[in-house]
């Protein structure tokens, strides 16, 4: 319930700046399929820039065969690196690009479930041009809420709160990371995945490939 009032709160603030058109935006959706089941996602057109790149690279195919090749349980699963396709057992993986980045649209919070672009350290915040991360995430308290808020001057909704509460996440990663999506369906695909046995780098012992389609 609280999934769909997150993504009726996202679609409602897309619609407000869309009355002019009566709200008709495609929505993009897209299955993460995996040995272990599927992913469905939803991608925010808040963040046109992620929207459109990561529906540019399904639609080429880019993803499939890619590795989930970062797994921590109680945090995330992050994917999408090109170098992960055919990479031997125990290689190093996570520098990889497709030769660009993108620019930030950080505003979404990282609740459990919320797709997001990795990154490497830079000034501007901008956006690794393929990798992604999906956050599983831990409980959160409203004392840690509060704490985000204070220290990076930010207010969440009543929406927001609600959903961190009941779903969990990760706050530390508000305003760090661009949120562009969410997971409709599928978490317990992703929460088996972030439990696998894993290397040092929190890669999985076991190859985790990944396809994706638009739905």
């Amino acid at each position: 319930m609280f999934q769909q009032l997150k993504s009726l709160f996202v679609t409602g603030l897309v619609c407000a700046a869309l009355l002019a058109s009566g709200c008709k935006e495609k929505e993009y959706q897209a299955v993460i399929s995996t040995e272990y089941g599927d992913i469905t996602v939803l991608l925010y057109n808040s963040t046109p820039k992620h929207r459109d790149n990561f529906v540019k690279l399904v639609k080429e195919g880019f993803y499939n065969d890619l590795l989930f090749h970062r797994v921590i349980e109680s945090f995330m699963i992050q994917g999408g690196d090109p170098d992960s396709k055919n990479a031997p057992a125990g290689t190093r993986l996570g520098s990889g690009t497709v030769g660009y980045e993108i620019d930030a649209e950080i505003g979404s919070p990282h609740i459990r479930g919320a797709l997001a672009a990795a990154r490497t350290p830079n000034k501007l915040k901008k956006s690794s041009g393929s990798q992604f991360y999906i956050v599983t995430g831990k409980q959160v308290s409203a004392q840690e809420l509060m704490t985000a808020e204070l220290s990076k001057k930010i207010k969440y909704n009543d929406v927001q709160k609600q959903l961190y509460l009941d779903q969990g996440g990760y706050p530390n990663l508000d305003m760090e990371y661009t949120v562009f999506g969410e997971v409709l369906s599928g978490m317990e695909v992703a929460d088996k995945i972030s439990k696998l046995e894993k290397d040092q780098m929190d890669r999985p012992v076991k190859d985790v490939r990944m396809t994706i389609k638009l739905k």
